[in-house]
């Protein structure tokens, strides 16, 4: 039975890992011969992509996906329609992209392991795992504390690896939405909910805002958050970079355009509220890591408004 498992799980990882043939349609030409982008997401991750009251799926990781439509359409000087594909789980993320079942994930976790399989654009948040209790809980987070606690996790997800190492002693409780997530806490089935700090924050806003907290102040761990492609597509992986790097100088120079679609979902009162600083902060870092996008005489006229 171990065998069959190391056999199985071994050729899970070749198969991912196995290079493009050269002949293989690259995500710009298939975009260009059907006119469509198809995206792979989750419904319920708030600010970053979820269903609103409207049943509209809306989001800062949307925005960032229509940014990136936008450049792609003027790449290509044609019309371009978004597609998307729900994934819920996060163990298919990596082979529905390599697979070219979607051409991009957004709101994605860099890893150095997920790095190995997909490539990755540059990031447009920065986030890390915590944990989500209910206020009064008092549990402090510290990873001796975690011990024997039940803390609920979505299965494949970096939250569930991250808490495995953290507290091997925990009781992992496999949770796969946010409302189940948020009911458990609610009826005392888990101790804590671990996964993204954002996410959580964002979901908490809308269940009760007062009725739940973050914990600990340093996440367990931090990353950057950007949207995933299959390796071997340069020249869309540029355009996508090229959108994000947009938006992040545009929210710098004051651009109301930019600036209003960061602070709708992470800025001043926004879903989750991150103060100006820090995220102009961020990225000033990012966008000096690669090269300043030209400024041109409408993107002045824009930071002006």
């Amino acid at each position: 039975m171990y065998k069959k498992l190391a056999i199985t799980t071994l050729g899970l990882i070749f198969s991912m890992a196995l290079p493009r043939p050269s002949w293989a349609e690259t995500v710009m030409e298939k975009i260009a011969r059907t006119g469509v982008l198809t995206i792979g997401t989750r419904l319920d991750t708030i600010p970053y992509s979820y269903v609103n009251d409207k049943k509209q799926l809306v989001g800062y990781s949307i925005d960032v996906v229509n940014l990136i439509k936008q450049e792609v359409e003027g790449k290509l000087g044609r019309p371009v329609q978004l597609q998307v594909q729900v994934i819920d789980d996060p163990g298919q993320l990596i082979p529905k992209i390599t697979a070219g079942d979607v051409d991009m994930v957004c709101n994605a976790q860099f890893t150095w392991q997920r790095d190995q399989y997909v490539d990755f654009s540059i990031p447009y948040s920065l986030s890390g795992i915590r944990l989500l209790t209910k206020k009064g809980n008092n549990l402090a987070g510290t990873p001796e504390s975690l011990v024997g606690k039940r803390i609920g996790v979505v299965p494949n997800s970096l939250g569930e690896s991250v808490m495995k190492t953290v507290q091997p002693k925990a009781v992992l409780v496999s949770l796969k939405e946010a409302e189940e997530a948020f009911a458990a806490l609610r009826d005392g089935k888990v101790d804590a909910v671990a996964g993204d700090t954002i996410i959580l924050a964002g979901n908490a806003q809308r269940v009760d805002p007062k009725g739940f907290q973050v914990l600990p102040v340093q996440p367990y761990a931090r990353y950057g958050v950007g949207c995933m492609v299959a390796e071997n597509n340069s020249t869309f992986l540029n355009a996508a970079n090229q959108a994000i790097a947009k938006l992040m100088q545009g929210y710098v120079i004051g651009d109301k355009k930019y600036v209003d679609i960061v602070n709708k979902w992470v800025g001043p009162n926004g879903i989750v509220e991150i103060p100006p600083e820090l995220i102009r902060t961020y990225f000033e870092t990012i966008i000096l890591s690669r090269e300043q996008i030209p400024l041109t005489q409408s993107t002045v006229t824009g930071a002006k408004k």
